[in-house]
């Protein structure tokens, strides 16, 4: 892992200079790092831009480390860490070695904000980008800079941009999959009332948008919950809950808050189903209080299947894994950071056979691949820039006796009216 330390400022002369520089040359310069364009060619004859040398590729890494998907941040650190060793082991990428800049951004956005202005001129893409909201507050940077991006979240929003992925589903298909699974395995009917405790910003307003929709066409009303990220006592949630009568709760938010919602729901006799979002789970919390409780109560929907999972891509990724990291549990962040690390290192690849690792070329071979499996769970499709890369959705549970804290209950499927919902979505 590597960090990078903070430019000293310039003086008001070196800056006239430096600028005056700029003006002169602006006439002849063959690359820049503003847009991330390049006609460098490398000692190899393929093309470099930031972030390549002739040897060694940069990746850039925008995480949480110290905030509430910091258990997350860290595995999805390791993972791609492991994958960038694994890499390196076998002869790098294009002839060269992989390298991985780490920021934490706590979940802060004006942090993350000036990681990525730090970090940006010195890297070729970004396998990782922990957050919604940071997502969105650096998508002009981004495209600006033809910045290959793996969010680390899985809002709807940041579909649409062509340098920007989301991998396999988005919140609302998810949670229109959570609303399929209680209705068909008769856990809600016609007529109840499901609630929904969601974080405030992007990430809650795309899955309430999913929940709603489906909520509607099975006859059924959502009771909304907003929460804040820093709201960790569900308590007066679960009164509001339990008080209009719900059948089912739907939880898209981080692990504490989930714990929280069982653990409290548990305790004041709402003993209803209960479904979170990916993100709200983490196999830590089979070691808290609520433990009891989330394996009786929840249930997870997931693009990612259960590190505990028979495929064999999962099972060679997991004992990697673990014999690496010795005393780290195999959790769902794991699993989505290897898999975004593979999907990134094929996508260098196919731009290195193509003759170009500039920032564009890099963008243009990741938006050719189709029915992409790196055996980590459903095939994606990255051709089209405005929809998912996949549709379909595990269902799971937890199991604190399971790699990972997870078991698989119902293997990847496409909910019903899916299709019509990203129709009618435009």
């Amino acid at each position: 892992m590597n960090v990078t330390h903070p430019r000293p400022r310039t003086t008001r002369t070196a800056a006239l200079a430096a600028a005056l520089a700029a003006v002169l040359l602006a006439g002849t310069a063959c690359s820049s790092k503003a847009d991330g364009t390049s006609t460098d060619d490398g000692a190899d004859g393929v093309k470099a831009g930031p972030g390549v040398s002739d040897t060694a590729i940069r990746l850039g890494a925008l995480t949480d480390l110290t905030g509430p998907y910091a258990t997350l941040g860290k595995s999805i650190v390791q993972a791609q860490q492991m994958w960038a060793d694994e890499t390196n082991a076998a002869g790098g990428i294009c002839g060269r070695k992989v390298e991985i800049v780490v920021k934490d951004h706590g979940y802060d956005v004006q942090k993350a904000v000036t990681a990525y202005a730090d970090i940006s001129p010195d890297v070729v893409a970004l396998p990782q980008v922990i957050g919604s909201p940071v997502v969105a507050a650096l998508l002009d940077d981004i495209e600006r800079d033809h910045m290959l991006t793996f969010p680390q979240a899985w809002a709807a929003s940041l579909l649409g941009k062509d340098s920007v992925q989301v991998l396999g589903t988005t919140y609302d298909l998810d949670m229109i999959a959570a609303v399929d699974f209680l209705t068909r395995t008769k856990k809600v009917a016609e007529g109840d009332s499901i609630g929904h405790v969601y974080f405030e910003g992007d990430y809650g307003a795309n899955a309430l948008e999913g929940s709603t929709w489906a909520a509607e066409k099975a006859g059924m009303k959502v009771v909304g919950q907003k929460i804040k990220a820093t709201d960790t006592d569900l308590s007066a949630q679960v009164s509001a809950l339990s008080k209009a009568g719900v059948k089912a709760v739907l939880i898209s938010a981080g692990p504490a808050q989930t714990a929280s919602l069982a653990g409290v729901a548990a305790s004041k006799g709402l003993t209803v189903p209960i479904v979170s979002s990916a993100p709200g789970y983490a196999p830590q919390l089979m070691k808290t209080p609520a433990a009891k409780a989330l394996e009786a109560m929840v249930h997870v929907v997931s693009a990612a299947p259960a590190p505990s999972s028979d495929l064999p891509g999962v099972q060679k990724m997991v004992a990697s894994y673990g014999k690496k990291y010795p005393g780290s549990p195999v959790d769902s962040g794991a699993l989505s950071g290897y898999n975004a690390a593979l999907l990134i290192g094929a996508d260098l690849k196919k731009a290195c056979e193509a003759g170009s690792l500039t920032r564009e070329d890099v963008v243009k071979a990741h938006r050719s691949q189709h029915d992409v499996d790196t055996g980590l769970g459903t095939p994606q499709d990255f051709t089209d820039v405005s929809a998912p890369a996949s549709r379909s959705t595990y269902v799971l549970k937890p199991d604190a006796g399971a790699a990972g804290g997870l078991v698989g209950v119902e293997e990847a499927h496409q909910a019903p009216g899916i299709d019509a919902y990203l129709a009618a979505r435009g």
